[in-house]
C-alpha cells in the first residue's frame, strides 16, 4: 500500500533521518519508536505529504487515503459533539455552517420587517439544502449517528459542547472525525497522551477492531504490546523492522545484537590468525606462496563492521537520605469534595518505609488531590492526611512543577544553583539522562518547550535526597529510554513512593502495592500491578458468577408465580 524507501531528512542543523526503509500494508498496526529526537513524528509528517524527505521517496499503491492524528488534536469546544464529529465531511460541512449562518440571519430583525431580504434568504437557504442533499448529507448524518455508540457517546451526549468533556472524552471525537473519513491508513502520534487507565484501554479494544492500517508513534509500552503487529525502530537515524509488539522487538533485538557481536568476533579471530600465519611465512621459502595467496584471499574477504552500540537506558541512583520512622504517611477517616463531587468518604490508609504505591483511577477521581493532601498543600474536609512526624523528607513533582523554574536562567545556570559541588561533566550526564544534552543545556528556560522543562523539573527534584518521594505524572514527556532509567533508579530507591501514573509497564515495574480510587475508599490490593489485575479479573468473574445466580434466581421465583397463578386461575374456574 506504502513503503519509503531509502528516506532521509536533513535540517539545517541537523541530519534527522540518514536510511529508513519500512511499508505499510493493508492491516497492519505498526508501532514507530526511539528516543525522543530519532524522527518518529518526522517519518509521519512525510507519510501524510505535510513534509518532504530530502532524498528517496515514498511509493503509494493506488491512492490510499490517510488520515493523521497529531498530538494536539484539533477540535473546536464551541461546536456540539455531533456538529465538531461533522466537520469531518469538509464539503458537507462548509454547507452546513452556511445553513446556521443563513438560519441565524432570517430570526434577525430585519429578515422579519424586510420581506424582499427574507426572501432571498429562504432562497440562499433552499439552494443549499439542495446542495446538502447532493453531497449525500443526510447519510452522512446516519453515519454519525451510527459512530457515536462505538466512541462511547449516547445519543443525547452528541448535543453537549465539546468544552463540557476531558481531554480524554475529546481524544474520541478527535478519532470519531478521522474515522468517519475511512482511511486506509491512519497515522498516530502520542494518542495516548493524558488518558487514563480505562480510556486506554478503551482505545486499544477500539483500534484492534479497525480494518484501517495503523502506524503509532508512543511511549506506552503495555499500549504498544497489545495493538502492534510490527515494531519500527529508529536509531541514529536508521530503521529497522521487527515483526511481533514491543517486547517481542526488545528481545529479537537483544538476540540480533547477541549474533552481530559473535559474527563479528568469529571474523576478527580469522582474521587474526591469517594474519599471524602470513606475517610468519611471508618470507619463507617453503612458504611464502601459500602466504602470499592467503594474503590476496584475506583482502576479498568482505569485512564485518563492529556492531554498533544500542541507545540504552542511562544509568541514575537516589542520593542516600535518612532513615525514616515506621509511619511515612497517615490517611485516616478522609472526607473531602471538590465542589458538589465527593472524592473520598471515610477513606484510610497507611504508608511504611520502602513501599511504592500506585494510586489508581480514573481522571478526576481524586489521585492529584490525595497528593496534595498528605503534603498538606490542600486541607481535608473531614479527617486527617499527613505525612509522618520522625525524620520524614519529602521530594514532590507535581505536573506543572515546570511552572516554578526561573525562566530567565539557563539549564546548567539552574543545575549548578541546585549541585554547587558537581562538575560540568556530571551535570551534563545527569541532564543527557533526561534527554537535555548538546545546545539544550546553554538555552534560557523560557526557550525550552514544554517537556523540555518538564523533564528539567523532575532531574532537578531527583538529585536532593529524600525518603519519601511523591511522584504525579512523572514519565509524562520521557521516552521509553528515559523511562527505564527511572524505573531501575526507583526498583534500588530504598525510600517510599507515593506514584500517580497512567504507564500500566511503569507501574507495573516499580509499585509493590496498588491503591484504586473507588466510590470515595481507597481500595488496597497487597501486591504488584500484576497481583492487581488478577485480583479485579477473579472480582469481575465472581461479580459475573453472582450475576448469573441472581438471574436464575429470579427466573425460579417467576416461574414459581407463574405456577402460583396459574393454579388459582384453575381453582377460579373450577368454582
Amino acid at each position: 500500500m506504502l513503503r519509503l524507501e531509502g528516506i532521509s531528512k536533513i535540517y539545517p542543523n541537523s541530519e534527522v533521518l540518514l536510511d529508513v526503509n519500512w511499508e505499510i500494508k493493508p492491516g497492519d498496526r505498526i508501532g514507530l519508536v526511539g528516543v525522543n529526537g530519532a524522527g518518529k513524528s518526522t517519518q509521519l509528517k512525510i507519510i501524510a505529504g505535510i513534509e518532504e524527505a530530502t532524498t528517496g521517496q515514498v511509493i503509494r499503491q493506488g491512492e490510499p487515503h490517510i488520515s493523521y492524528l497529531k498530538q494536539e488534536f484539533d477540535v473546536d469546544p464551541n461546536r456540539t459533539v455531533r456538529e465538531e464529529l461533522f466537520q469531518a465531511f469538509s464539503n458537507a460541512a462548509k454547507v452546513l455552517n452556511e445553513q446556521s449562518v443563513i438560519e441565524a440571519a432570517m430570526s434577525t430583525y430585519e429578515a422579519t420587517h424586510n420581506a424582499s431580504y427574507l426572501e432571498e434568504l429562504i432562497k440562499k437557504l433552499g439552494n443549499l439544502q439542495s446542495k446538502f442533499e447532493a453531497l449525500n448529507g443526510y447519510e452522512l448524518e446516519a453515519r454519525i449517528e451510527k459512530l457515536l455508540p462505538t466512541i462511547g457517546f449516547k445519543a443525547k451526549d452528541a448535543d453537549q459542547l465539546v468544552s463540557h468533556y476531558s481531554g480524554g472524552w475529546q481524544m474520541r471525537i478527535a478519532l470519531g472525525k478521522i474515522l468517519l473519513q475511512e482511511p486506509d491508513i491512519l497515522l498516530l502520534d502520542e494518542p495516548t497522551n493524558h488518558l487514563d487507565i480505562q480510556t486506554i484501554q478503551w482505545l486499544e479494544d477500539y483500534l484492534i477492531k479497525q480494518s484501517s492500517a495503523i502506524v503509532v508513534i508512543s511511549h506506552d509500552r503495555a499500549f504498544l504490546d497489545k495493538i502492534c503487529t510490527q515494531i519500527v525502530n529508529t536509531e541514529r537515524g536508521v530503521s529497522q523492522t521487527y515483526l511481533g509488539n514491543y517486547t517481542a522487538h526488545i528481545n529479537q533485538k537483544e538476540l540480533n545484537k547477541e549474533a552481530a557481536q559473535a559474527a563479528f568476533e568469529r571474523q576478527q579471530k580469522l582474521l587474526t590468525n591469517q594474519q599471524s600465519y602470513i606475517d610468519r611465512f611471508r618470507a619463507s621459502a617453503t612458504r611464502s606462496t601459500q602466504a602470499k595467496s592467503r594474503e590476496k584471499l584475506l583482502e576479498k574477504i568482505d569485512k564485518i563492521d563492529a556492531p554498533l552500540s544500542s541507545i540504552t537506558a542511562p544509568k541514575f541512583r537516589f542520593p542516600k537520605s535518612p532513615r525514616p520512622g515506621k509511619k511515612v504517611a497517615l490517611i485516616r477517616d478522609l472526607t473531602h469534595c471538590y465542589g458538589e463531587k465527593i472524592l473520598f468518604l471515610g477513606a484510610n490508609l497507611e504508608i511504611g518505609p520502602g513501599e511504592k504505591i500506585a494510586f489508581i483511577g480514573p481522571n478526576g477521581c481524586g489521585k492529584s488531590t490525595l497528593l496534595r493532601l498528605i503534603l498538606g498543600i490542600e486541607k481535608p474536609d473531614e479527617g486527617l492526611a499527613e505525612i509522618g512526624t520522625h525524620n520524614i523528607i519529602t521530594g514532590y513533582f507535581e505536573q506543572n512543577q515546570a511552572e516554578a523554574l526561573d525562566l530567565s536562567k539557563t539549564v546548567l545556570e539552574i543545575m549548578f544553583q541546585a549541585v554547587p559541588g558537581w562538575t560540568q561533566t556530571q551535570v551534563r550526564s545527569l541532564l543527557g539522562n533526561f534527554c537535555l544534552s548538546k545546545d539544550d543545556v546553554f538555552k534560557e528556560v523560557e526557550l525550552l518547550s514544554g517537556g523540555e522543562k518538564a523533564r528539567l523539573a523532575l532531574a532537578l527534584m531527583l538529585i536532593k535526597p529524600c525518603n519519601l518521594l511523591i511522584l504525579d505524572e512523572p514519565t509524562n514527556h520521557l521516552d521509553i529510554p528515559a523511562k527505564e532509567m527511572l524505573e531501575d533508579a526507583l526498583r534500588e530507591y530504598e525510600g517510599s513512593a507515593l506514584l500517580v501514573s497512567h504507564d500500566r509497564y511503569f507501574i507495573s515495574k516499580v509499585a509493590n502495592r496498588i491503591v484504586e480510587i473507588k466510590d470515595g475508599e481507597l481500595v488496597v490490593y497487597q501486591g504488584d500491578y500484576k497481583y492487581y489485575l488478577d485480583k479485579k479479573e477473579e472480582e469481575r468473574l465472581n461479580a459475573k458468577k453472582e450475576l448469573i445466580i441472581a438471574s436464575k434466581e429470579k427466573k425460579r421465583l417467576e416461574n414459581k408465580e407463574r405456577q402460583r397463578k396459574k393454579k388459582a386461575q384453575r381453582k377460579n374456574s373450577n368454582n
